[in-house]
């Protein structure tokens, strides 16, 4: 191919985002729409919401951010990282065990410090479900007495979810949402928090200011909180949390 055919092949906008695990349904739902609307391509790093603060930091390249809770939006905010931002969904922990809680363990988070389980968490520092996992456990008195009696921190809530499958685990704190996928729901059962400790978390998507096509972002964002973007959320269980 010559220099002037070359110059003539179009390459396609391509839209980087970085998403927390819990979301990556539905961001891949909207995705797909997007591309066909704007003849566009999006990629989609996904991983523990810390860990992908870090490596925007890092790499100051990309356009949006969604991370499962709305504290790692305000931190862009204040560093000046993110310019615009919308809300499309909620998340809301829950402690969760094998199905049908085999060891029939009580709903209470006092079951986190009990030696009898094989417990695991997030851990705080690479994911939003670890950070949430803190500030439940700080809020009722016991992140000490629990972080003692963890067989392992993962970093994310996929992991958390394996753990369950695999049976390593008899009890761990997660995403809500992870537990109404069809792929879960037959391995795992939900043990709610009370809103005392875990309240419901604002999902929030924010547009990077380095981001190079902010217009098709702004159309990503525009319809992932619109009536049929929050449906879309709703549909992975990310809208009306309990």
């Amino acid at each position: 191919m010559s220099g002037c055919q070359q110059q003539k092949v179009e390459q396609k906008k391509e839209l980087l985002i970085y998403c927390g695990i819990t979301m990556i349904k539905p961001m891949t739902e909207i995705a797909g729409i997007i591309e066909q609307k704007y003849d566009c391509k999006v990629l989609i790093t996904k991983g523990g919401s810390g860990n992908l603060l870090k490596s925007i930091k890092a790499n100051k390249i990309g356009d949006l951010y969604l991370p499962g809770s709305g504290s790692y939006i305000q931190a862009c905010l204040e560093q000046g990282l993110v310019t615009d931002t919308v809300h499309v969904g909620f998340n809301k922990a829950a402690m969760m065990v094998q199905k049908g809680n085999p060891k029939n363990i009580p709903a209470n988070l006092d079951s986190m410090a009990d030696k009898s389980y094989y417990v695991v968490i997030g851990n705080p520092e690479s994911g939003s479900i670890g950070r949430e996992t803190e500030k439940i456990l700080t809020k009722k008195g016991i992140f000490a007495k629990v972080a003692g009696n963890v067989q392992m921190m993962t970093t994310d809530s996929k992991d958390l979810v394996r753990v369950l499958k695999d049976k390593e685990a008899d009890l761990v704190i997660n995403w809500y949402a992870t537990s109404t996928w069809p792929e879960n729901s037959d391995s795992l059962s939900v043990l709610p928090i009370s809103d005392k400790y875990a309240g419901k978390k604002k999902l929030i998507i924010g547009l990077l200011r380095f981001s190079r096509y902010p217009e098709i972002s702004k159309a990503f964002m525009e319809y992932a909180s619109s009536a049929e973007g929050k449906a879309i959320f709703n549909k992975y269980g990310l809208y009306d949390v309990k």
